[in-house]
């Protein structure tokens, strides 16, 4: 029953109904495809590098609670296919919950040289991870489902991956536990707009942003060779992180010049 003032009942249209069921079984099929790699992939590590099933387990835990935020989001994926784009980020986030998963594990441990086949296939994964970053992207525009849940979804996955990296840097003792600053500095960006709203502020596409990003990356992933020595190493994520910060600095400056002056009384 429609009471007095309520806005009238629009149905919503047939078509629309079957794009959004149409991507709901297309993400699911997605979802559960990488989650089976993922976890194939940690059965074959189990048995190969002699890892235990506690890492089939957490690598399962970290994919589970990405894929959750996936499928949390889909409401806002204006597409009726996930595409082609997305599937590739997906897998990346797989990549990183089998690498997230190494936490705690015997691998990477220092001193890296002493397993060198162990950390180059560590670091080779890592970079082909890392490069897929190149690829979604490309994907998204050329079959024309870019889409602002895509970014997101890119950005967070990245997120994610560096933070990992940093972990690992730490366990394979080749840097000290502040470099997990360059992981956390995303984070704390987030929480810091909870306490001051205007760092939520709109920011424009800056390729300065976007090389700190791929510097980040790669120096995380060089640091992990075992040929790099851990003073070479800490070095290296030192000026990456330092490189990080300023970046991250300008963009706050630019977000508090352009914030919003209280209205005088």
């Amino acid at each position: 029953m429609k009471t007095a003032g309520s806005p009238p009942f629009t149905p919503q249209p047939r078509q629309d109904i079957a794009d959004r069921r149409g991507l709901a079984r297309d993400a699911a099929r997605d979802l559960a495809v990488v989650g089976l790699l993922v976890l194939l992939t940690g059965f074959g590590l189990a048995a190969s590098a002699g890892l235990g099933l506690d890492h089939v387990v957490k690598a399962l835990l970290v994919y589970a609670a990405g894929a959750w935020l996936v499928w949390r989001g889909l409401g806002a994926h204006p597409h009726a296919r996930f595409g082609p784009a997305n599937r590739v980020t997906l897998a990346r986030l797989g990549a990183m919950s089998l690498m997230a998963a190494l936490l705690g594990e015997a691998l990477p441990r220092p001193p890296l040289d002493a397993m060198a086949t162990a950390a180059w296939w560590l670091v080779i994964v890592a970079t082909v991870t890392a490069l897929l970053d190149a690829v979604d992207g490309a994907l998204a525009r050329r079959s024309g489902l870019a889409s602002a849940f895509g970014a997101r979804f890119d950005m967070e996955t990245d997120a994610a991956f560096t933070l990992v990296l940093c972990a690992l840097v730490v366990q394979a003792g080749q840097a000290g536990v502040w470099i997990l600053a360059s992981g956390l500095m995303r984070y704390a960006f987030v929480a810091a707009a909870f306490v001051w709203p205007w760092l939520n502020g709109p920011l424009q596409p800056s390729k300065r942003r976007q090389t700190v990003c791929v510097v980040q990356i790669t120096t995380l992933i060089v640091c992990l060779g075992p040929i790099v020595p851990p003073l070479l190493a800490s070095a290296l994520a030192a000026v990456s992180l330092a490189l990080l910060t300023l970046s991250f600095a300008t963009d706050v400056r630019t977000l508090a010049r352009q914030r919003p002056t209280p209205p005088e009384t």
